[in-house]
């Protein structure tokens, strides 16, 4: 029997919530930002640092008897949110979420530990676009060695140990250092996507690829939402901020009618967006129609998430098509998430299939 999802932040949450922004306030200015992704260092090691290590919120998924802090997907999606708000380049989605995930299916309790510390940067070596249950791309297995190549993956820049599955069906942990890795182009600047290419690179097998990716790829896209969720919220108060300062004709240009629509439009969609990702976090925390849950919420929050940016660039004017403003991260971030862990079609095509309810 199922239950109601609880959508509302508790006291604790909201005290998290405050604690994460006034370090992000303090730490992450866009101006910081910005400077970031303009260097060979696009992720902010003194950032994680605070937050990993400091904070202990790398570990909020792993139960405390290994090292973590035994909180739910829904702690971790209110520092998701917050991540978002900022555009923090830091890994956070990659390594506490996803190769986290991924090594609690495999129930490795000695990498766990190295990932809940913050001091250990994991990378799931799958590609950023594929959705929970697709196939992957998997390495050659050698005398106990690992061959081949992966594209797409997400801060493998920045890691310390990569999660790596074979053809055998195994997932094996390889350390970064073995690996050679590229670093793509990226749209979005603040995750940034590598080539791993391993030339026999040793590897110790921790697990079944199959159900830890297919676990870690849910618990990503489910979560991400969040993280879209925050970044919507920051881009419509700050064109709201905008309007209500900038004039026109001796009047807020906020004052237009025509604009006041657009506005409203855009907070009715971020409400249903935070509907939808408080869902997909209370059923992963709750372990209860979870499937469902995350289909909804990533067939949403994608749309919305590019639709703020963009409102919020076009009502910015000229300064919003300036590299000095932030806008541009924002909306680079919505595109890169609107295919990361699944498209929006293709999770609308997994919501069909779970409800029975596919095209004739």
């Amino acid at each position: 029997m199922s239950t109601q999802p609880d959508l509302l932040y508790s006291e604790e949450e909201e005290a998290l919530r405050a604690a994460v922004r006034d370090l992000l306030t303090d730490h992450c200015a866009p101006a910081d930002v910005l400077a970031r992704v303009e260097s060979d260092t696009p992720h902010d090691r003194a950032l994680w640092k605070s937050l990993a290590e400091s904070m202990g919120l790398a570990g909020l998924l792993v139960p405390e008897e290994q090292g973590g802090q035994g909180a739910s997907h829904r702690e971790a999606a209110v520092v998701l949110e917050e991540l978002g708000r900022a555009v923090a380049p830091v890994p956070y989605l990659t390594s506490a979420v996803v190769a986290t995930e991924a090594l609690l299916a495999c129930g490795d309790a000695e990498l766990l530990g190295a990932l809940a510390s913050g001091r250990t940067i994991g990378a799931l070596a799958v590609g950023l676009h594929l959705a929970p249950g697709a196939a992957f791309p998997a390495v050659s297995v050698r005398d106990g060695l690992l061959h081949g190549e992966l594209t797409g993956i997400a801060d493998a820049v920045a890691a310390d140990v990569l999660l790596v599955p074979g053809e055998d069906g195994a997932l094996y942990a390889v350390a970064a250092d073995a690996a050679t890795v590229t670093a793509q182009v990226s749209l979005d600047l603040t995750r940034p996507v590598a080539t791993v290419r391993l030339d026999g690179a040793p590897g110790r097998r921790v697990g079944d690829a199959g159900p830890a990716v297919r676990r870690a790829l849910r618990a990503a896209a489910g979560l991400l939402a969040s993280e879209q969720l925050g970044l919507a919220e920051w881009t419509l108060t700050e064109t709201v901020r905008h309007l209500k300062e900038r004039k026109q004709f001796n009047r807020p240009v906020g004052g237009f009618q025509a604009l006041k629509h657009r506005l409203a439009q855009l907070w009715l969609e971020v409400v249903n967006l935070r509907a939808a990702a408080r869902g997909a976090a209370d059923a992963l925390a709750t372990d209860t129609d979870v499937d469902v849950a995350v289909a909804v919420a990533q067939a949403y929050a994608a749309p919305v998430a590019v639709h703020a940016a963009e409102e919020a660039l076009q009502l910015h004017g000229g300064i919003g098509m300036t590299w000095e403003h932030p806008v541009h991260l924002y909306l680079k971030r919505a595109k890169a998430d609107a295919i990361a862990y699944g498209t929006a079609g293709a999770h609308r095509e997994a919501l069909a299939a779970l409800v029975d309810l596919r095209a004739p």
